[in-house]
């Protein structure tokens, strides 16, 4: 008989029809009553999957829970302590999503410091004929680009910008001692000495806000701010301020707070080009990402170790 499993949230097609041959599986978020789905199955679902929100809530009310494999490498959307105080597995998606999220925060940084959007709006407005030559923008070559969180996904973010000529330093919360990079203690600091601010850390409470006023505008009035971690590490009344007061000279932004919703003050600005959370929105990356959950889900009910278990379920025994 197929062990059941709950389904939070969509994720990439083909590896969802992957889950459902596999699997005897529910959708959550299509349900028009949640609280009946789950009064009706939660007894026998042995599994959650997909990329929504997995609270405390939702993990007490499945008390044969063994399992949370999430789509995406962040899982700020997953209560894992919750999860382990359960003795509940939780596994992520990282590692198959690096290059295509660095390739992303590339394109990010060539658009707003080249203004490629803004120029083409330009052109498409009949400027180039009634104004002339749209105004001059920076060389790649004289950048210092700042990588807060240089992990996995961040060292794939550098490896690009070198190769445009840009220098590379950063901050994390601990210094790496295999990279040559200059470090910075804070994040005020790495601002203050850099051109491009990439934020590629993990969300959550613990870097809420991270990026506030006080980072923009030491990032200062020709400082571009790019965001490809989490919406959440953004104060985002903060950036609408320092972007319309001048303090803060542009930003490239991936991520919101309230996805699909975005800051409608933001749409106007020149000075920032937005995008609807692309970084990982290749076919490729998300075939990996969406049959890495099915499985590790699968390693699971085989009675394996899973392959990618968060940090903090690693080890984990029932």
């Amino acid at each position: 008989m197929k062990q059941e499993v709950l389904v939070t949230g969509a994720f990439y097609g083909p590896s969802m029809e992957w889950l459902d041959r596999e699997f005897t599986t529910h959708r959550l978020f299509e349900a028009k009553d949640r609280a009946k789905l789950l009064s009706d199955v939660g007894p026998r679902v042995r599994a959650i999957a997909g990329s929504g929100r997995s609270d405390q809530a939702l993990i007490q009310s499945l008390p044969n829970l063994e399992i949370i494999a999430n789509f995406g490498v962040g899982y700020d959307n997953v209560n894992a302590a919750a999860a382990r105080a359960r003795k509940v597995m939780v596994t992520n998606t990282p590692g198959v999503l690096n290059e295509a999220v660095a390739d992303t925060t590339l394109s990010l940084i060539l658009a707003i410091e080249r203004r490629v959007v803004a120029a083409d709006r330009y052109l498409r407005a009949g400027k180039w004929v009634a104004n002339g030559n749209y105004p001059l923008t920076r060389h790649l070559g004289d950048l210092k680009v700042g990588i807060l969180g240089l992990g996995r996904i961040g060292k794939d973010i550098a490896k690009r910008t070198l190769a445009f000529g840009m220098q590379v330093q950063y901050h994390s919360r601990t210094r790496q001692a295999d990279v040559a990079f200059p470090y910075f203690p804070s994040v005020l600091e790495l601002a203050k000495a850099s051109n491009v601010l990439v934020c590629i850390l993990p969300g959550g409470a613990g870097t809420r806000h991270i990026i506030n006023e006080d980072v923009m505008k030491a990032l200062g009035p020709t400082g571009t701010l790019v965001n490809v971690a989490r919406g959440s590490v953004v104060d985002t009344e903060a950036l609408i301020r320092c972007l319309k007061n001048g303090s803060l000279g542009a930003a490239a932004i991936d991520v919101y707070d309230k996805e699909p919703e975005t800051p409608e003050a933001l749409w106007p600005l020149e000075n920032v080009v937005l995008t609807p959370h692309l970084g990982s929105a290749t076919h490729s990356t998300r075939k990996k990402m969406g049959d890495l959950v099915v499985q590790n889900l699968l390693e699971h009910f085989a009675g394996r170790a899973v392959l990618t278990a968060v940090p903090e379920c690693a080890g984990l025994r029932r």
